[in-house]
């Protein structure tokens, strides 16, 4: 940073491994200068909450702005930018209403990856600008992380460096959530593994390899399940993240998670809140889970309602995500019945996961509905035969034990075995 008192730097992803993106002056259609003032701050909060995501290079506002007002090649703008992705846009006024349009074209391919246009009524500008900076670049990002890894994924082998492994790893592991085998999460982790073999300082991929080994602990997979010493090199590799890159949001939340895990409360909710105010447009449900575990059910719907607004920006998201945290929200502040609606949802798109059977079991239970609590615990038990309520016991690190008891009570209800 340059100035006294600034935290030291940090070694950062070289940025050839990075997707760079320009943000072009969106074109003012009014025909009118004096409304250039909304055009131009469009794109410098777009510009600014973009530098929010490290996983990208944004080329500087300086430099992009040299386009003002002149017709440009968008492949020759992106070869004078050294950008990848190049994002233009429009701003049109008719009385009191805006249409905002925007695209965005990968350079390489001159394809466009992605176009939409928002309809505002212009009752406060800065409102408006600052509602759709955050909108364009939570969906602009959606497209260009999906952009890249289709990238990878189409490059042979022999032509793969540590980001491609990377890319390939975290499409692995989030293909895993959903399917679920022990193969499926140690095919991600092989490739987690080789990124960081290549590049040990790369913090992405310690997060994500941090992400597989808590799953294998929280997953019955292996032998791995339930082991402290694999709870153990989660935390390892999400604290190596941290040290890599202190400003990359998925490793403050990864280490708040693991945290939360091995009880300490109160430091794994202040890396949450570390990881989302480095970028307010990052979204990690697991937050809503923390906020429940110290006790906080009402502030963690309230947080899980944001981050699905935001999530339905992504069109690649997997909609168990907010399903699954949403109704376990529902379940801790007793609203059994708006629970059970949202873990059925989450269960038909994870039938083979015991814990959503586990908490739709035990929110059947708390209804009354036995026979179909029945039917859940017997899916966990399909699941996973050796399941006890003794043994869950270590994946609900409520801080408070009434809060557990109040789980287990149903789970015990539901007919689910105790040792």
């Amino acid at each position: 940073m340059g100035e006294a008192g600034a935290t030291p730097a940090v070694p950062e992803a070289r940025e050839e491994d990075r997707p760079s993106v320009a943000v072009l002056p969106f074109t003012n259609l009014s025909g009118d200068p004096q409304q250039d003032y909304f055009s131009d701050g469009m794109t410098e909060d777009i510009t600014t909450e973009l530098s929010r995501f490290s996983e990208f290079v944004v080329i500087a506002r300086n430099s992009a702005f040299q386009y003002k007002g002149k017709g440009v090649d968008i492949r020759q703008v992106g070869r004078e930018l050294g950008a990848r992705y190049v994002l233009e846009g429009s701003v049109r006024w008719s009385g009191d209403h805006v249409r905002i349009a925007a695209q965005l074209i990968d350079v390489m391919t001159g394809a466009h990856r992605w176009a939409e246009r928002y309809d505002r009524e212009l009752n406060n500008a800065f409102a408006v600008q600052d509602e759709m900076a955050r909108t364009i670049v939570a969906t602009l990002a959606a497209h260009v992380n999906r952009a890249e890894t289709e990238r990878a994924l189409s490059k042979p082998p022999a032509a793969w460096e540590a980001y491609e492994y990377y890319l390939r790893g975290a499409e692995a592991y989030f293909l895993h959530l959903t399917g679920r085998t022990k193969a499926s999460l140690h095919g991600a982790r092989r490739l987690l593994e080789q990124s960081l073999a290549i590049d040990p300082d790369y913090a992405h991929a310690a997060v994500m390899l941090a992400r597989s080994h808590f799953q294998g602990y929280y997953e019955p997979y292996d032998g791995d399940y339930l082991s402290p010493s694999a709870l153990d090199r989660a935390l390892e590799l999400a604290e190596a993240a941290v040290r890599l890159d202190p400003r990359l949001p998925p490793a403050r939340t990864q280490l708040g998670w693991v945290l939360m895990h091995k009880r300490r409360h109160d430091a794994g909710l202040a890396e949450f809140e570390r990881g989302f105010a480095l970028n307010p447009n990052f979204i990690d449900h697991r937050f809503g889970w923390a906020l429940m575990y110290v006790g906080e059910p009402a502030r963690a719907i309230e947080v899980l309602e944001l981050l699905e607004a935001g999530m339905r920006l992504d069109p690649f998201a997997p909609p168990f995500l907010s399903s699954g945290c949403m109704g376990v929200g529902k379940f801790m502040l007793k609203r059994y019945g708006e629970a059970a609606r949202w873990l059925r949802e989450c269960t038909l798109c994870m039938p083979n996961v015991q814990w959503p059977h586990a908490w739709l079991a035990a929110g059947y239970a708390r209804l009354g509905q036995l026979e179909e609590a029945g039917a859940e615990a017997a899916d966990v038990l399909r699941i996973n035969p050796a399941f006890t309520i003794e043994s869950w016991k270590r994946t609900a690190p409520f801080k408070d034990p009434k809060d557990l008891e109040h789980l287990i009570d149903g789970l015990r209800k539901a007919g689910l075995p105790e040792t």
